[in-house]
């Protein structure tokens, strides 16, 4: 019989782990477990995948190692030793209810794959459960090839390790050949590089919509304060949001941003980040009243800047434009690769080339009201 355990996340909500651990003897000769968000989903599996196993010959299939693709990125998942991060472990979800998941190893060919990168650029979601997916994956509408290209790949990590790591029968030249029909047809691209920037009256709009609304309810964010440190840091909201108080050392001109986002390493990746006087002076004026500086949720500071952006009339700004433009800037007042990527704390100088166009202009905010002092 299955088990099903209830565990309570950080964030207050319910996940629900169905357990099957199956004895011979005595002896566990399998087990295996997914995570649901919901409790009858968690019940629907594991009544469906206790069937299954109930079936002659279940077991001799499993040991006969040509598992289904589903069992063989739970293996995945268990064995990595790397802190798998959260986009790729809700894509990896994702992929294990697609109907690819359920073929066995030895049966997955190019047309598959393919038929599975199609899928997603159609807004494929499993259905009944579209509520549990609809945040990670998209709406159900048609999906950019960059984001498709973004499942691809992380099905492309569990395809590339399957046949020396476990000896499975998954054709890793059938994967690259998907690969090189979907980019071909555009469904799958590579993610394009931002070039957007605020203008200074888009920011004035922004800055001045977000103080009066400071006026109206005191205890809102200081949508503000995080807008102008997004631009004179050079931070993701995701980094400002962890940076703490006792990280800070303004007499060494430089604070710790801890586990910042880095493609092969998401966990320990701690940096230590020049810091410039403008996002000093903003630190400087925010409250002690808990140990991050800027004690907010990510997710919502994006919410309330893309919500600002459409009730003012501001079209295609992201908040990350605001890390763009920062950098950007560094590179107009004359600052070269190296010393700017102790403000960005880009690990590779390789990611900065493509700012060198830039001309030496001058402070793009020179002489500006909102500029911190």
């Amino acid at each position: 019989m299955g088990t099903i355990s209830e565990r309570t996340r950080k964030n207050g909500s319910k996940s629900y782990t169905a357990q099957i651990r199956l004895k011979q003897k005595g002896e566990v000769v399998h087990t295996e477990a997914q995570t649901f968000d919901r409790k009858t989903v968690a019940k629907a599996w594991l009544k469906k995948r206790e069937t299954e196993l109930a079936e002659p010959g279940a077991l001799e299939r499993l040991k006969a190692k040509d598992p289904i693709l589903a069992d063989v990125i739970d293996e995945y998942i268990s064995t990595s030793l790397k802190a798998m991060g959260k986009t790729k472990a809700q894509c990896l979800r994702l992929i294990k209810k697609h109907p690819i998941a359920a073929k066995r190893s030895s049966t997955i060919a190019s047309p598959d794959i393919s038929g599975f990168a199609k899928d997603m650029k159609n807004g494929w979601l499993p259905e009944g459960e579209e509520d549990v997916f609809e945040a990670a994956a998209g709406t159900g509408e048609v999906r950019q090839p960059q984001t498709v290209g973004n499942y691809m790949s992380h099905l492309g990590s569990v395809f590339a390790i399957a046949r020396p790591m476990w000896g499975y029968p998954l054709d890793k030249s059938a994967f690259d050949d998907a690969v090189t029909v979907t980019s071909r047809l555009g469904i799958v691209s590579r993610s394009q590089e931002r070039d957007r920037r605020p203008t200074i009256a888009e920011l004035d709009k922004l800055l001045g919509f977000f103080a009066e609304r400071k006026l109206r309810a005191p205890q809102s964010s200081p949508m503000g304060k995080m807008i102008l440190f997004a631009i004179f840091s050079a931070r993701r909201q995701e980094e400002i949001t962890v940076i703490r108080w006792d990280d800070y050392e303004p007499e060494h001109d430089r604070y710790l941003v801890r586990n910042m986002k880095h493609p092969g390493q998401k966990i320990g990746n701690d940096v230590w980040c020049t810091l410039l006087p403008e996002a000093r002076a903003i630190i400087e004026s925010m409250p002690k009243t808990a140990a991050e500086i800027f004690p907010y949720n990510p997710g919502t500071i994006s919410r309330n800047f893309t919500d600002a952006c459409k009730m003012l009339g501001i079209e295609d700004l992201h908040f990350h434009d605001l890390r763009h433009d920062g950098i950007s800037r560094l590179f107009e007042l004359g600052w070269d690769i190296p010393r700017v990527s102790t403000v960005s704390a880009h690990r590779s100088w390789t990611s900065l080339k493509r700012y060198t166009h830039i001309r030496q202009i001058g402070d793009k905010y020179a002489g500006w009201t909102w500029r911190p002092a």
